[in-house]
């Protein structure tokens, strides 16, 4: 079992013939200040296997900081059906939907593991906006110039 790719995204779905849409793949975000939150923030991601590895497999997400400290996390399982006659491959598409906090600026990452073995980091990193100078008041003009 491989993870094909793992990205993040600002949307992704998944259709009813296993087709997978993504929209706006970043690795930054920018926030006016902290601590921020990202809303409906998407983890995409596609398992591929053998067709030897039917049946059920656990996946783990964890969101680390960069002292390792775990801000979210959860676990599952992804169950693959037998496929039909002739194909050798299997694969299954995931969008995972997260309100993402971010107490500081720096790096972060999207840990993955498929039945405990570390597939994946998915890095993010976090800045605060730079804050526009202030504009100095406007100059008097002189009555008549």
């Amino acid at each position: 079992m491989h993870l094909d790719f793992a990205v993040v995204a600002d949307y992704a779905l998944v259709d009813q013939s296993g087709k997978m849409s993504v929209l706006g793949i970043f690795q930054h975000i920018w926030v006016p200040q902290f601590p921020a939150m990202h809303p409906r923030l998407h983890l995409v991601l596609r398992l591929k296997g053998k067709r030897t590895e039917v049946g059920e497999h656990q996946v783990q997400i964890k969101l680390l900081d960069e002292e390792d400290a775990e801000l979210l996390g959860g676990s599952g399982t992804v169950n693959f059906a037998e496929p039909p006659a002739g194909v050798t491959e299997i694969e299954a598409a995931a969008v995972l939907v997260f309100d993402v906090p971010f107490p500081r600026a720096g790096q972060y990452r999207f840990e993955i593991t498929v039945d405990a073995e570390r597939k994946a980091s998915v890095p993010i990193t976090v800045s605060q906006m730079p804050t526009a100078p202030a504009q100095p008041p406007p100059t008097p003009q002189a009555p008549g110039s």
